[in-house]
């Protein structure tokens, strides 16, 4: 090695920002375009694009209520066969209230269910890796722990999964938003309930300052950070 080459002072390249790269289209495989469009249209999710620019391609898009990211499907969209996609998770923070919402729109929606942790590979239709389905909510009623399906036409396999306080580092605090007022709903009698506690707590004495501790309640829950007492 070279006294040049001992003596340089290693640089390091400084840390920046990652370029912001958006989740927004997600491809469904499906063999008859026209049914799907039917399904997905019964949903009620919003049809964002029906196009076709000769008789061997068609491309349907729709956005679910409230999310970011949009489902495409058509013909000779994708090779993969029709029913593959499974797993596809939809977010939501009242499970009973989605399950009987797709119900109520003619979709057949599995019974809510948990999973039985650290049980694998059962009789149970596979989701999560295989975990069995155990009848009801989480007892705890944890996020991230209640689930129900549902499957379109074709077989491609969705879950809702119920949210109510994201991990930390999930969200950011400073950029906290509620996609949907049911959302925002929930979120606002999540904190009434908690604030009820805070006000037992303090004598029972009605606080004034009830707006600001349902924002930091709020807004910490989402983040996944410590929640006011």
């Amino acid at each position: 090695m070279s006294n040049a080459m001992r003596s340089e002072t290693p640089i390091e390249t400084p840390r920046t920002q990652p370029v912001d790269t958006k989740l927004e289209v997600v491809v469904i495989p499906v063999s008859d375009v026209d049914r799907a469009k039917r399904f997905y249209d019964g949903l009620g999710w919003r049809l964002d694009a029906d196009f076709a620019n000769d008789a061997d391609f068609r491309v349907i898009q729709f956005t679910p209520p409230g999310s970011g990211c949009a489902i495409i499907f058509g013909k000779n969209v994708t090779a993969a066969a029709p029913g593959s996609a499974q797993g596809l998770y939809l977010i939501v923070s009242d499970i009973e209230a989605a399950r009987r919402d797709l119900i109520a729109r003619g979709a057949e929606v599995s019974e809510v269910f948990h999973d039985a942790a650290g049980v694998y590979a059962g009789k149970d239709e596979p989701y999560l890796f295989g975990r069995l389905r155990i009848a009801g909510r989480d007892p705890d009623h944890r996020s991230y722990r209640s689930f129900a399906s549902f499957k379109d036409p074709d077989g491609n396999g969705w879950l809702f999964q119920e949210v109510t306080a994201r991990l930390p580092g999930r969200i950011d605090a400073d950029g906290t938003t509620f996609t949907t007022s049911t959302d925002l709903a929930s979120a606002m009698r999540r904190a009434a309930t908690a604030h009820g506690e805070h006000e037992k707590r303090n004598g029972g004495k009605h606080d004034e300052n009830w707006p600001d501790w349902y924002a930091e309640y709020m807004v910490s829950e989402q983040a996944g950070k410590q929640l006011p007492l």
